[in-house]
Parts: C-alpha cells; sequence; structure tokens
C-alpha cells in the first residue's frame, strides 16, 4: 500500500502556495509535486508551478526551525562573501507549520549526478575553490553555529592553550579542529552506543597527535563545511545565455578553517571524477600533502555517521573507515 507523503497535507501546501505568492507577488498554485526524498535525509520535494518551482523541505523535529535559519544564513553567508550561485529562498526562506518547519527555496533544474559533463564536475571544483579564496582572522566563525547533517556544529573559536574556551582567541588549527569538530562528534558517537571503547580511545589517542599531524599552519579559510557531492547542483543550462552553468551550493555548514577539509570531503561518501580536482586546481593548487592527510579531515564526519545511523548497514561500514583511518596515522 503506498504511503501518503508528508509534504501532501492541504496546510502543507496552502503554505506553499501562500510564500510563493508573496515571492512572486502575484498568485501562484501548485501544478504539481516531486518527491526527492531518496536524496536527501528530511521528507523533500519540488511542488510545480510558473514562473518558477519550489523546492521544500520539511523537519518535524524541535530543532527543525533553528536548522533551517542556520542553513539559510549560511547560504546568504557564501553568496555575499563570495559571489558563488546558492538557491534563491521563497519568500522569508522559512515558514513554520502545525507539525514542524519548511525550508523553501526556489528550485533549479538540474543535470544528476550521473549525467553530468566533465565540465560540469569541474564546475564543482571550481565553486569550492571560490569559496576557498576568502580568508579570516581565526578558525571557526563569530556570527552564528551550525550543524552538520542534524548535528549541531559549535564555530566558536578556541584559545590558543586551550584550556579556555571564551571564544575570543585565535587558538591554532589543530586545536580548533580537535575542540570543535573531532572531539563534540567523538561525545556523541560514544553517546549512540555504535563506538567500541578501544576504538574511542585510538581516536583519542590520534587526537592528541594532531599538531604533529595536521601540517603547516593553513589561513583560516572560508569552507562549505559539509561539502559531499551531494550538495553541489549542476544546473541544466543557464537561463539567460543558455550555456552550461556553474555549479549551486547546497546545504552548507559554513566556518574558516583549513581547504583541504571540503577537499576531503567531496568524495568521502562515493567517489567523483578528477575532473573536480582539475576545476579546482584552475583556480588555486592543492598541496601535495593532502593526500596523506585525507582520511584526518574525514575523522569528525565518520563520528558523526556513526552518532546519528551507526545501527545501520549504511552506518556501520563508517565504523571499519574509521578504524581505518586511525591505523593510517598510528
Amino acid at each position: 500500500m503506498a504511503t501518503t507523503h508528508p509534504l501532501s497535507a492541504a496546510s502543507i501546501l496552502s503554505a506553499v502556495e501562500v510564500a510563493a505568492s508573496a515571492h512572486l507577488g502575484r498568485p501562484w498554485t501548485a501544478t504539481g509535486f516531486a518527491d526527492l526524498d531518496d536524496r536527501a535525509s528530511h521528507p523533500c520535494g519540488i511542488f510545480r508551478g510558473e514562473p518558477f518551482s519550489v523546492f521544500v523541505k520539511l523537519d518535524l523535529t524541535v530543532a527543525g526551525s533553528e536548522q533551517f535559519t542556520a542553513e539559510l544564513r549560511g547560504l546568504e553567508l557564501l553568496r555575499r562573501r563570495t559571489g558563488v550561485a546558492t538557491p534563491t529562498p521563497v519568500a522569508t526562506g522559512q515558514v513554520r507549520v502545525d507539525n514542524g518547519s519548511l525550508l523553501l527555496l526556489e528550485a533549479i533544474p538540474e543535470v544528476l549526478p550521473q549525467a553530468r559533463t566533465a565540465e560540469q564536475w569541474r564546475s564543482i571544483g571550481r565553486a569550492l575553490a571560490t569559496v576557498h579564496q576568502v580568508h579570516g582572522q581565526r578558525f571557526g566563525l563569530a556570527e552564528f553555529d551550525g550543524f552538520f547533517g542534524p548535528l549541531r556544529q559549535d564555530n566558536r573559536p578556541v584559545d590558543t592553550d586551550s584550556a579556555t574556551d571564551s571564544g575570543t582567541g585565535t587558538g591554532s588549527w589543530p586545536d580548533f579542529y580537535a575542540e570543535r569538530r573531532v572531539l563534540p562528534r567523538l561525545r556523541q558517537a560514544v553517546d549512540s552506543g555504535h563506538l567500541s571503547p578501544d576504538l574511542a580511545r585510538d581516536v583519542e589517542h590520534l587526537v592528541g597527535r594532531f599538531p604533529a599531524l595536521c601540517g603547516p599552519e593553513p589561513k583560516p579559510t572560508l569552507l562549505h563545511g559539509d561539502a559531499q557531492q551531494n550538495n553541489f547542483l549542476t544546473p541544466d543550462v543557464d537561463g539567460t545565455t543558455g550555456t552550461p552553468a556553474g555549479a549551486v551550493l547546497l546545504d552548507p555548514a559554513p566556518s574558516f578553517g583549513h581547504p583541504e577539509v571540503d577537499l576531503a570531503l567531496v568524495d568521502y561518501f562515493s567517489p567523483v571524477p578528477e575532473a573536480v580536482f582539475d576545476g579546482y586546481r584552475e583556480i588555486t593548487p592543492i598541496d601535495p600533502g593532502f593526500a596523506q592527510r585525507r582520511e584526518l579531515w574525514r575523522v569528525f564526519a565518520y563520528l558523526a555517521v556513526i552518532a546519528v545511523d551507526g545501527s545501520s548497514a549504511f552506518g556501520r561500514q563508517f565504523v571499519d573507515r574509521l578504524a581505518a583511518a586511525v591505523r593510517r596515522y598510528p
């Protein structure tokens, strides 16, 4: 028996049409719906209409509104600071409904990953490198915290000695990566019950060696923050020129950090063509030491998957990947 999609409720359709009408300045009516649940962790889909369609994502949790607010702020920050393409919010971009919160963005006709050309893959690398041209004074992000998937992300800078946590210091990258990215995820993975005590101790030992393993100290670089390949959309064509358009960035978790983190996350779920990295190198080089450090930058992401989804077959494979990453740095 077919199940009813969470976005099919009449109250949700009404909320989308009201917001889209306000955005357009005249009545907007949905003419159809496409289910996109297989491509996201939230119920989501596209309400079709003219002259634009609306991508809608539903969050039923208490933190849903906060998470969508952070996502909208992240998109605005990337767009404002770097000029990269991001989706346009519909009206305010967010609507409260009886059973949760809706995120509303103008839908973008896209080329699916399996159909992308080499040039479209290169455009992802160029977009990422464009973000990485922006630098800050310290690691983290003073403006707001965020979310990595459903997990809260603390963006406060750390002090150099890591002994104080005022958020006003200019701590090193190894300090920030340990205190704000790896150790919080380690605690969550342990609390989930899906990480063995032995592997948890191995991760703690690895964290203690970060100063020796993290390589040259980078400039604090603006990051997408969750740069796995599904968070880049390649539009079908540029509606103005009719030519292939550059990549559009989705679902960011921005902060200032090490640019290699984004590069490591691009293919941590599944491989991408070398064209992505070729496109990146068109704008800025990749340090030869990245290949050795790649798994180091994935540790926090592996822990996040284990914390959220460690009971599933999908999540359990990340326990093995984490163990392999730890063994890489004896």
